[in-house]
């Protein structure tokens, strides 16, 4: 059965389309003030704690062209479809290059470009779906495979539909190596969660517009964990040129480069932490606690990595002898916490210890009150 990689089907709505101006510089010299989710999400403020660095992030998608803005993050990688150059630089959709960009894109200098929300992390670019945005669910899971067995720590998965048994596996057994699983809860008109978003393990995300309030294109359901900005989201695309694309495929990256942070600052937290300082910090939306528009709220990226967290279960912390601190509560000196402290409830159903479940439970943050930035034209 084919896999759509935008998110459910090739709708317009989930599928960037290319900005067209006077020149290719102009395009670049405008893009980062169109770029309103980075100052929604302080990424600035975010990026004086951690960049991603050291950090392999997977995107199996239509392939990811190497971007000026780009290419110096991007690895060789691999294609699981037909018709690409082997090793997954070869974009001719521009949605992989768009999800990629959203992750580690570095731009051109200080405002020339666009920009990442983890911009020294590394892309892992896998063509995993044709020209036409879809590709088989086993071209998926040879994708996830492929990432699994070629030292990614996170795999950001811009897609959904229908599953098999080994896309299944796939799944599972990245979520045993102790990678983060990223996935598109789905676009409407389609209403129900699609794979691998509905697999336990997988951080499932929604989208929310620039109000932070819900994007009337994200699905709701039961399953979703956080939500991040989904609506006129700018990135890369393909030949050099920019994009503007709607809905949950760009909140995925987005998360996906938000676990990159993390896991960048921290290195030694296991996959289930790094979902939980995600869950935890999250700044709550709609009715107390988690709902099925918000999941536990829209993601807050200098809380995710400054915030006192505390592990799930006293198994959690596996760093070798010697690593050093994992939790923000020895963070460097310098970090400062926004002054809320955010806990909340463990995510997705994986944090097991000794076969028995934990959740840790206290007050998270809302925020009613705070609007969001307003772009400046």
């Amino acid at each position: 059965m084919l896999l759509p990689i935008a998110a459910l089907g090739p709708t317009t709505s989930d599928q960037p389309f290319l900005i067209r101006s006077a020149s290719r510089l102009d395009q670049a010299e405008r893009i980062r003030d169109d770029q309103w989710h980075l100052r929604f999400l302080n990424v600035s403020r975010a990026q004086t704690i951690s960049q991603g660095e050291g950090v392999i992030v997977a995107v199996p998608d239509t392939g990811v062209d190497p971007h000026p803005d780009l290419r110096k993050n991007l690895l060789k990688g691999t294609d699981t479809v037909a018709g690409g150059l082997g090793n997954g630089q070869q974009d001719p959709n521009s949605h992989g290059t768009s999800m990629a960009g959203l992750i580690a894109a570095h731009g051109r200098g200080a405002s020339l470009g666009a920009l990442g929300i983890a911009p020294k992390s590394k892309i892992l670019p896998i063509k995993a779906a044709s020209a036409d945005n879809f590709g088989e669910a086993d071209d998926l899971a040879a994708a996830v495979e492929y990432a699994t067995a070629n030292s990614a720590q996170i795999i950001s998965i811009s897609s959904g539909g229908a599953s098999t048994p080994r896309l299944v596996r796939a799944i599972k057994s990245a979520v045993a190596a102790n990678i983060i699983i990223v996935a598109s809860i789905g676009n409407l008109p389609h209403s129900a969660t699609a794979y691998p978003a509905s697999e336990e393990g997988v951080i499932a995300v929604g989208g929310v517009d620039r109000a932070g309030q819900h994007a009337a294109i994200s699905v709701t359901g039961p399953k979703i964990d956080v939500v991040a900005p989904a609506v006129d989201i700018y990135s890369t695309s393909y030949g050099g040129k920019y994009s503007k694309g709607t809905g949950t495929s760009s909140a995925t990256a987005i998360v996906a480069g938000a676990a990159a942070l993390i896991r960048s600052k921290y290195p030694f937290l296991p996959a289930r932490e790094v979902a939980h300082r995600l869950t935890a910090t999250a700044v709550d939306k709609g009715p107390p606690g988690r709902d099925d528009e918000y999941g536990y709220g829209v993601i807050d990226l200098v809380a995710a990595l400054t915030a006192d967290v505390p592990p799930l279960g006293f198994e959690s912390v596996s760093a070798p002898a010697g690593a050093g601190p994992t939790t923000a509560a020895a963070a460097q000196p310098g970090d400062e916490s926004d002054g809320a402290t955010a806990r909340g409830l463990a995510t997705l159903g994986v944090i097991v210890a000794a076969g028995v479940g934990w959740a840790v439970m206290a007050r998270r943050r809302r925020r009613g009150d705070d609007p969001p930035p307003r772009i400046s034209r």
